[in-house]
């Protein structure tokens, strides 16, 4: 990018408020559907109708799986604890601790409440009683103050993110699991080896046919059917496949056919990756949050947050990029396309802060800090943008609703380290006239 066109950027950003506007209408997200998949060529559409009825299957299953353990109860039991779910299967112990009995307890628990599918819900500590029969197998994720056509209503709040990737769920109960079956490599370790593997085997279920992962699976409608890597859901999948694959993060265990599968699919989420980068006057520059599976286009997620670039989550995936063993010429160009993307648009001089009760949080300018970044560019023209929960679009974050500025982070600094380990990577990888 030209020093005459970054500027430009810059003043766009930080324009006075009074000249700040509303520029668009953030739009919902398409779900998928056999309606969209019968507007495709003919000759595309086979895998993706063979997934969507494997996931009406699944799901099917799954219900019939829970009415089955409530017939005959005459009161069903409350549903699981919502809360941090991730400070309760630490992935940071020594070896030792997951083979003690607070380990074991997490575990059980884990394994209670994986789905039929073999997945699990989010937002639900492990460290609590296991499931009971005809208990929930999620805790209740749904909206406590919806807006009016919320982008993230349930279509049945009795059945939300029955398995999903979001908030790191499923892939950290896996990763937890194999740490306890590494403590346990006899027989009494069995039964957590046999969750990874199902939990594994579910992933690959979800796996879209051109590679990726939606965020809930059986499908749920909305965005939650876009490839997802908001949360960087999608690369830590890929990344688990990849340990999976090649014995690695106490792995070793799984069968031959398991592993061919995962490195398959560690395989299609890279080549997803390279398709998805959004091209700006042909030349690649980052990811959304969440691509649609069919145009592989940007897709919406939340009221607020619009079907734009994302700083962040490009960040995590330049860096899974920058880790494939021997990148490909097109694995090169998407990670130094990337880089120079992100480093054009790092901000410095401003800070992200809370000025005081009644203005909340704003960009103000302070001398000295940064770099910073925005979370959301236009995906043509690279400017920043900032959505609201009324679902309107602005080109200032100052303009936004207080509620909506002091509740997101809209700015940060995200980039720094795929930055930090860009310099090493391109003195190894790219040629000296690139």
């Amino acid at each position: 990018m030209s020093a005459a066109l970054r500027l430009a950027l810059l003043a766009f950003a930080f324009a006075p408020t009074a000249f700040a506007a509303q520029i668009g209408v953030i739009p919902p997200a398409l779900p998928l559907t056999a309606e969209r998949v019968a507007a495709l060529p003919e000759a595309r559409q086979r895998p993706w109708l063979d997934y969507l009825a494997r996931s009406d299957a699944q799901r099917a299953a799954d219900r019939a799986a829970l009415a089955g353990e409530r017939q005959g109860l005459t009161a069903w039991p409350a549903p699981p604890d919502g809360g941090h779910a991730e400070a309760s299967m630490p992935l940071d112990k020594p070896p030792a601790w997951y083979g003690d009995d607070a380990a074991l307890r997490v575990a059980r628990n884990i394994l209670s409440f994986q789905t039929p599918a073999g997945g699990w819900g989010k937002n639900q500590p492990r460290d609590r009683p296991p499931r009971q029969p005809g208990q929930a197998y999620v805790a209740d994720n749904n909206l406590k103050r919806p807006t009016p056509g919320d982008f993230d209503l349930a279509a049945d709040p009795q059945w939300s993110y029955v398995g999903t990737i979001d908030n790191d769920a499923t892939i950290t109960e896996i990763r937890f699991l194999a740490k306890v079956a590494a403590r346990l490599p006899g027989e009494a370790g069995d039964v957590y080896r046999q969750g990874v593997q199902r939990g594994l085997a579910y992933l690959l279920l979800a796996e879209f046919p051109g590679g990726g992962w939606p965020q809930v699976w059986p499908l749920q409608g909305g965005y939650h059917d876009a490839i997802t890597l908001n949360d960087n859901a999608l690369v830590e999948v890929a990344e688990l496949m990849g340990h999976a694959a090649r014995g690695e993060a106490e792995l070793r265990f799984l069968p031959v056919s398991l592993r061919a599968a995962a490195a398959d699919a560690e395989g299609r989420a890279v080549r997803l990756l390279l398709a998805t980068q959004v091209r700006i006057d042909g030349r690649p520059t980052l990811w959304a949050q969440q691509h649609d599976p069919l145009t592989l286009a940007p897709a919406s997620a939340r009221n607020y947050e619009p079907p734009a670039l994302c700083s962040g989550e490009s960040a995590q995936a330049l860096l899974f990029l920058m880790s494939v063993p021997r990148p490909s010429p097109a694995v090169v160009e998407a990670v130094n396309g990337g880089m120079k993307a992100l480093r054009s648009l790092a901000v410095q001089d401003r800070a992200w802060v809370k000025v005081d009760e009644a203005q909340g949080r704003r960009l103000i300018e302070q001398p000295g800090a940064g770099p910073l970044w925005a979370r959301y560019y236009d995906a043509t023209t690279l400017k920043p943008v900032f959505g609201d929960r009324d679902k309107s679009l602005h080109d200032d974050v100052n303009d936004l609703s207080l509620e909506r500025r002091n509740g997101y982070a809209w700015w940060g600094n995200w980039p720094v380290k795929a930055l930090a380990a860009y310099d090493a990577w391109a003195a190894k990888w790219l040629k000296p006239s690139s």
